[in-house]
C-alpha cells in the first residue's frame, strides 16, 4: 500500500497538532469529489508504510496525532495494521471514513485503534446511492451510523453540501436519521481542479447553508456550518 503524507495539519484533527496520511482508492464515486485522481487510484502513490512510520518516529514529541483519510481508508485491510503501528508509537489517531465498511470500523474501535472518527453522511437515505455513486452501500452506512452512536469513541458526522444534489427536505431526513448526535457539520462544496464530474452545478450559497442548518437543527440542536 502506497500512501500520501501531509506533514502538518492544524485542521484535520480537531484540537490536535497532527499529520495526515492519505490512502488511495474508494468504493464511492461522488460526482463532487475533489480528489478524483486519489479516488480512482488503488494507492496514493507517494511513499511506503515504512516511510510514514519512520517519519512519525522522527516527529515524536512534535506531533500529537495522525489523521488517516482517503479515498476510503477502510477499503484496505492493511489500514488496520498501519493504525496498530501508529498507536504503538504513542500517537492519537483520527479516522475519516464513508462508513461503508462497518466490520472493519467496529474492529478498529474494539481494538482501541481510533481516538476519533469522522464519518461522511452523503445525503438523505432516499438519495444516498445517487449521491455516493454506489447504489448498494446504504445498509452498510446505516450500520456504521448505529455503531458510532452506541460506542464510546468521540465522533462526528458531516455532510458536504452541493447546490444540485441537496435540498431542504434532505436535511429533514438526515436530522431524523441521526437524531441528537453530539457533533454534526454541514460544509460547502469546495471547487477543485480534480472534481470527479466537473460539469455539475455544485456551488452552494451561504443562504442555502443557513436554511439547511436551520432545518437540521430541529433534530440536531448542536449542528454547525464548517468551512464557509
Amino acid at each position: 500500500m502506497r500512501l500520501g503524507l501531509q506533514k502538518l495539519t492544524l485542521l484535520d484533527y480537531p484540537g490536535v497538532v497532527a499529520c495526515t496520511v492519505f490512502t488511495g482508492g474508494c468504493n464511492f464515486r461522488c460526482p463532487f469529489c475533489h480528489n478524483a485522481s486519489l479516488v480512482a487510484s488503488g494507492d496514493a502513490g507517494l511513499i511506503s508504510k515504512n516511510e510514514v512510520l519512520d517519519f512519525l518516529r522522527r516527529r515524536a514529541g512534535i506531533l500529537d496525532g495522525v489523521c488517516i483519510t482517503g479515498g476510503e481508508p477502510l477499503l484496505h485491510a492493511e489500514t488496520l495494521d498501519l493504525a496498530t503501528e501508529i498507536k504503538t508509537l504513542g500517537y492519537k489517531l483520527k479516522l475519516d471514513t464513508n462508513g461503508s465498511f462497518p466490520e472493519r470500523l467496529e474492529k478498529a474501535i474494539n481494538a482501541g485503534l481510533v481516538d476519533y472518527v469522522a464519518m461522511d453522511i452523503k445525503n438523505s437515505p432516499a438519495k444516498y446511492g445517487m449521491t455516493a455513486g454506489n447504489e448498494s452501500v446504504l445498509p452498510q452506512v446505516e450500520r456504521s451510523v448505529e455503531l458510532l452512536k452506541n460506542c464510546r469513541v468521540p465522533f462526528e458526522f458531516r455532510t458536504t453540501v452541493t447546490g444540485n444534489l441537496h435540498e431542504k427536505s434532505d436535511f429533514t431526513a438526515i436530522g431524523q436519521w441521526l437524531q441528537d448526535v453530539p457533533k454534526y457539520f454541514i460544509q460547502p462544496f469546495l471547487a477543485s481542479d480534480e472534481v470527479l464530474v466537473p460539469s455539475g452545478d455544485y456551488p452552494v450559497s451561504q443562504e442555502q447553508l443557513e436554511d439547511f442548518l436551520t432545518e437540521v437543527r430541529k433534530f440536531i440542536p448542536g449542528a454547525e456550518i464548517r468551512g464557509h
